[in-house]
């Protein structure tokens, strides 16, 4: 599911697709695409709109890279998820399926899910984690025995903190419940209310929890907290640059090749990208800068800079998603910042 306005993440996401936006210098996508090719499903259908259709098109391509075959599947409007279900169905045909959205990064590999719902010879398998603020996911409620009873979308009232994570697994009995659908209260098909029908209809479907981390990367803080949970758990000591005598490099920090690090102190985790120049600076702890990027006479903590950002003589920068070649610098002086920037910004003060 790469499709969608990205409303949440915006001005960033009004020239780029949400699921482009990097983590750890990588597309949230393209994490997406290996735990589904490490599962060995190869025939992946990609959902996309007609606003940032084709940038994921040119960023994903066909597919080899990957090791899979892909073919996009517009969707005309964001009118929910089961809705994008059934946009697909000619490519999905009489196939059992997983649906993953492409803006949500897990820990687990999917390949146990997969055999479970396989081998149970399942209508519906979906993960379920706890969250602290249920009203905004799918919920599942349970009885005493474990079994599902019913899923609820975003409610106002939750009957658990069980959200329904955005990676479900179906047989073809799926597309007759989503058939027989109208529109809930956000005017959209749910998936959530085709589980529902599911179970009324009494399919197999089942529930396994997800051990470990989830994260919706649709907002910024979101997002920074995937980078800070990617980059803790997968960066490693890389260095393809070039350091010179009078710089400090710390911990695992992965340096991409053609960089120049200048009398500065790099602390990881950290990851730098391709072509970039860090000088008279400090690089500390879950911060990735993008390709092509200058960091001059500043200090930047937990932050996320696309390709081609420029930042200048900032005393500190944190906590602050940086779009591609924006540009920051400091004329007069100023306590530490906190940002959300779009492509091409410019932010003098």
């Amino acid at each position: 599911m790469s499709g969608g306005k990205g409303t949440r993440l915006r001005p960033l996401t009004h020239t780029a697709a949400k699921q482009l936006v990097p983590v750890a210098n990588k597309p949230i996508l393209f994490y997406v695409i290996e735990n589904l090719a490490r599962a060995g499903i190869s025939d992946l259908g990609v959902i996309i709109s007609p606003e940032t259709g084709n940038l994921i098109r040119e960023q994903v391509g066909d597919g080899n890279g990957f090791g899979v075959t892909i073919t996009y599947i517009p969707q005309d409007e964001p009118a929910g998820l089961a809705h994008a279900v059934k946009t697909a169905r000619g490519f999905l045909k009489d196939s059992p399926f997983v649906m993953y959205l492409g803006d949500n990064l897990i820990s687990s590999n999917i390949t146990s899910f997969l055999t479970v719902f396989q081998e149970g010879n399942l209508d519906a398998l979906i993960l379920l984690k706890e969250v602290e603020n249920p009203s905004q996911f799918g919920i599942a409620e349970l009885n005493d025995q474990g079994g599902m009873v019913r899923l609820v979308e975003k409610p106002k009232e939750p009957p658990t903190n069980l959200a329904l994570v955005g990676v479900y697994f179906f047989s073809t009995a799926v597309h007759p419940a989503i058939d027989v659908l109208t529109p809930s209260w956000r005017g959209e098909l749910e998936i959530t209310d085709a589980i529902q029908g599911l179970l009324t209809a009494g399919k197999k479907v089942d529930w396994r929890r997800l051990e470990g981390w989830w994260l919706d990367t649709g907002k910024k803080d979101d997002l920074l907290t995937a980078n800070t949970q990617v980059l803790d758990e997968w960066c490693q000591r890389d260095i393809l640059g070039e350091v010179d005598g009078a710089s400090h490099v710390n911990g695992r920090v992965a340096i991409g090749a053609g960089t120049q690090v200048v009398r500065s102190t790099i602390r990881g985790p950290a990851v730098i990208g391709e072509g970039c120049l860090i000088k008279n600076s400090f690089i500390g702890p879950f911060t990735s800068i993008g390709d092509h990027s200058r960091v001059e006479e500043s200090v930047i903590e937990h932050s996320v800079l696309l390709a081609g950002t420029t930042i200048s003589q900032l005393d500190r920068l944190e906590d602050s998603l940086i779009g591609r070649n924006a540009r920051v610098a400091r004329h007069n002086r100023h306590r530490s910042l906190q940002l959300l920037l779009g492509d091409d910004t410019v932010v003098e003060f």
